[in-house]
């Protein structure tokens, strides 16, 4: 199991290097952008995720993530020192799976490595299903139905889309220019920020026990909205 490692710091690099390694991963470690471009270009193949500091010497994690990205589908995890809210955004948009904060505990980034690596490959080795449960809502996929508590809930053929979306991403906090850009990608229809609300507040309308205290679509502050754990 490989680790693409980019970190500027070397005290910093050689301390998660070393416990990478103690955790049974195998490690490729970077302290600039330009080398591992390098490594992104030849061998990414070979590399199950990335970790990558957002400020490097000669560039940012951002460019890694989107070259990573082009290439493959490989898990990216960011290592930053910007507690800032626009930044996780944005690095989530690019397609970043998970982001941690320094200073951080190792023991927490260990977890997190292992959740995100779970994560892609049950999207690997499950078949799509036909049958979707979180909560007491039931999707039935090949009937392009929503059930809550055994009756079906009557959704617009985008509320049902914007559902599905989130269905197939449990567990995954999902910006709003990533639903925009989904909806837009899966419906070919034009939907704005403003619609985007509207159509999250339906949803929990007819979907949550307690529209005013979301249980299945969870705002997460600053960053997008969550279904599952």
């Amino acid at each position: 199991m490989k680790i693409l490692l980019v970190e500027d710091d070397k005290t910093i690099a050689s301390g998660l290097d070393y416990s990478l390694k103690q955790d049974g991963y195998e490690t490729i470690v970077c302290h600039n952008a330009e080398d591992a471009k390098r490594v992104i270009v030849d061998n990414l193949e070979s590399v199950k995720l990335c970790l990558f500091d957002l400020s490097l010497p000669d560039g940012s994690g951002y460019e890694l993530c989107e070259l990573v990205k082009k290439q493959s589908d490989k898990p990216v995890i960011f290592l930053t020192a910007l507690d800032d809210e626009v930044n996780v955004v944005m690095g989530l948009d690019m397609g970043a799976d998970d982001y941690i904060t320094k200073p951080f505990r190792l023991r927490e980034l260990l977890s997190r490595i292992k959740s995100v690596l779970r994560r892609y490959h049950k999207q690997q080795t499950t078949q799509p299903k036909n049958v979707i449960d979180i909560e007491n809502i039931r999707i039935n996929v090949l009937e392009g139905k929503v059930y809550k508590n055994g009756e079906e809930v009557l959704l617009t053929s985008l509320e049902y889309r914007l559902f599905l979306i989130f269905a197939n991403h449990i567990g995954q906090v999902l910006t709003r220019t990533q639903l925009l850009d989904r909806i837009w990608d899966v419906a070919g229809d034009f939907v704005n920020d403003n619609t985007l609300t509207v159509y999250i507040k339906r949803l929990r309308e007819k979907l949550e026990d307690e529209p005013q205290n979301p249980k299945i679509i969870k705002t997460i502050r600053g960053m997008g909205y969550k279904v599952g754990d």
